[in-house]
């Protein structure tokens, strides 16, 4: 009988959870209602949010008739003016998980599902998400994207710096391949040639995307690349070196996720928190 491969990005998710899993054990008598940087959202609102998400995952790969219904009571939601806030509040309510403690250990339980659901799954598989279809590993690159970036608001109102593994490449690989999406979802027409990207990985070895340029780049730091691309940043709070006009606008707008168009945070209003 031969074995399925395993999805090495199923592991990197895991191992992106671990890290957040990790942070809030250490933190003694961890306040969720604390607010974070991210617009209003508390700690708790941070992982509710996750712990639906990682559910979908789940369900658009086994139970693509769950997926859908979630994906109607979603658009309810925000055509009645609501946010998330609202929608995973209630979804908590209805699971009891009213308490920090309960959610963080509901989340814990359903991300290893999501490890096990996704380790041997097919990475080419289609399924359905809140944009276009994706492929299955682009679905658990997703999750540790979002997992990732969520979590860089918790570590900042606790002041606290994270480590990161060579795994942060599939997030800065995903900012990469939006760059027509960032100026897509603004309307506007994205210019070219796309610019070259040079970062510095966890590690120190050099990760290269697109054609060398020397009047069009972006060099830097990965973290704080991929800080910005799932706007955790804005780009000034960065060392980022942007070179010429169309690295600097795509940098202003950059945005890796799904969604609406969001406008990135403002200079110094997402930064580590020095307690």
């Amino acid at each position: 009988m031969v074995s399925k491969k395993i999805m090495q990005e199923a592991i990197d998710f895991e191992n992106e959870c671990k890290s957040l899993e990790s942070l809030l054990i250490k933190v003694k008598n961890l306040d969720y209602s604390t607010k974070t940087q991210f617009k209003t959202w508390t700690i708790f609102d941070i992982i509710a949010h996750l712990h639906l998400w990682n559910m979908a995952a789940i369900w658009t790969l086994n139970e693509p008739y769950k997926f859908e219904q979630l994906m109607v009571e979603v658009m309810k939601v925000f055509q009645g003016g609501q946010t998330h806030q609202k929608l995973q509040k209630e979804w908590c309510q209805t699971l009891k998980l009213n308490s920090g403690e309960c959610l963080f250990a509901a989340w814990q339980e359903g991300y290893k599902q999501v490890v096990q659901h996704y380790l041997n799954a097919d990475p080419l598989r289609r399924v359905k998400w809140g944009g276009p279809d994706m492929s299955v590993k682009s679905c658990i690159i997703a999750r540790q994207m979002e997992t990732w970036a969520h979590s860089q608001a918790i570590f900042d109102v606790l002041g606290i710096d994270r480590i990161n593994s060579e795994s942060l490449k599939n997030i800065a690989h995903i900012g990469v391949i939006t760059y027509s999406w960032s100026f897509k979802i603004k309307e506007l027409i994205p210019p070219s040639p796309k610019p070259y990207v040079k970062l510095i990985s966890p590690n120190g070895k050099i990760w290269e995307w697109n054609e060398p340029q020397n009047n069009n780049k972006i060099t830097g730091n990965a973290e704080e690349f991929c800080q910005v691309v799932t706007q955790c940043r804005n780009i000034k709070d960065t060392n980022l070196e942007c070179i010429g006009s169309i690295a600097s606008t795509w940098m202003t707008i950059a945005q890796c996720f799904a969604g609406v168009s969001e406008v990135p945070p403002a200079k110094g209003t997402r930064i580590k928190i020095i307690n």
